[in-house]
């Protein structure tokens, strides 16, 4: 009688054979794999919104590089990320980290950085680079860079990439409620800001009027490269 070998089991099907929409993580899976598509794919869903995160905090500076470690950090720390909690929370609290380890790079040695009190103005002086035509857009900007830069992201991500309150709070790494006396906090501040930088009557009566909506509308003008 033949003896019966065990079967070999079988590869998973790729996701583009089956003809299905992989989730964020499974492209990750398969990119960490050596899988081009799905790194092209899962880098093609995320750079316009990993590029904003670092455009108005570096003007055009490194911005490419930073958005390239902050995919490859996602595949070195995939296995210790609680997966329950969506992908994007992941993506930006890596872009979190990487922006982070930038600015103390640039940092005199031993000279702390604390996002809560150190804001994108004493680390990369200067105006942004981003090219806008109002007055109130170039206001809100230059206001939001002023912002401690913990306050500066979680505007951006709440306004810009509408991150959910338990998306931002994972982010950040506080809770909920720290979230929301964060988020009030830096709203206050931004409304000094504006107030101290602010040169035209007018522009700055406009953008205090409708702060969210002057900042949504900056959301057009970042898109990616």
């Amino acid at each position: 009688m033949p003896r019966l070998e065990r079967s070999q089991p079988l590869a998973p099907t790729p996701w583009y054979v089956r003809g299905v929409v992989p989730t964020d993580f499974e492209l990750l899976d398969a990119w960490a794999s050596g899988d081009k598509r799905a790194a092209k794919q899962l880098i093609d869903r995320h750079f316009d919104a990993i590029f904003r995160f670092f455009r108005n905090k570096l003007g055009n500076e490194g911005v490419d590089d930073l958005v390239q470690d902050t995919f490859v950090a996602c595949i070195e720390a995939r296995d210790r990320f609680r997966r329950e909690a969506s992908f994007r929370t992941f993506l930006f609290a890596t872009a979190r980290n990487v922006l982070l380890e930038h600015f103390r790079k640039r940092r005199r040695r031993g000279d702390p950085l604390d996002p809560e009190v150190v804001g994108v103005i004493d680390l990369a002086p200067g105006p942004s680079s981003v090219a806008v035509q109002k007055a109130e857009q170039r206001l809100m900007l230059e206001a939001l860079r002023a912002l401690p830069l913990d306050y500066q992201i979680a505007l951006e991500l709440y306004h810009w990439e509408e991150l959910s309150g338990p998306e931002l709070a994972e982010v950040l790494g506080i809770t909920e409620a720290a979230l929301r006396s964060r988020l009030h906090r830096a709203k206050l501040e931004l409304r000094k800001q504006i107030v101290r930088i602010g040169e035209s009557e007018a522009a700055l009566e406009s953008t205090l009027a409708d702060l969210d909506g002057w900042a949504a509308e900056l959301r057009a003008l970042l898109p990616g490269k």
